[in-house]
């Protein structure tokens, strides 16, 4: 969903939104991406903020272009989104987690539950 007020550009919440689809399966590798055209008219924005928010796709190497017919999920796209967003989150996220952990006086105890309930839903 696109979020006007947020604090990310809107082609970069719509370039996040192509990646959790690409992350969630919805859009496997090697599937057509919605044509500009269409991404425009499904999120009532201008054509241009689609072009650029593919642009920056394709130069991040998660889309291709194929001349006349159109963009594709890129053979390395999964893994490359997931390599950025790991990346961002220890450098962004973690540390304001920490931050939150330690002003809440949340216990190590608290903590290591939530993770030893991730790693069982991991050995699912």
């Amino acid at each position: 969903m696109i979020e006007f007020k947020n604090s990310k550009g809107i082609f970069q919440q719509i370039g996040d939104n192509i990646c959790d689809r690409i992350l969630s399966g919805s859009l496997a590798v090697g599937d057509k991406v919605p044509s500009v055209r269409e991404q425009a008219a499904t999120l009532g924005v201008n054509h241009n903020t689609i072009m650029r928010t593919y642009s920056e796709l394709q130069r991040d190497e998660i889309i291709t272009n194929k001349r006349g017919i159109g963009y594709f999920v890129a053979k390395e796209a999964p893994s490359m989104i997931r390599e950025k967003r790991r990346a961002e989150f220890f450098e962004l996220s973690l540390p304001e987690i920490i931050k939150q952990v330690e002003l809440l006086e949340i216990k190590k105890s608290d903590v290591t539950e939530l993770l030893n309930k991730l790693n069982d839903n991991e050995n699912k």
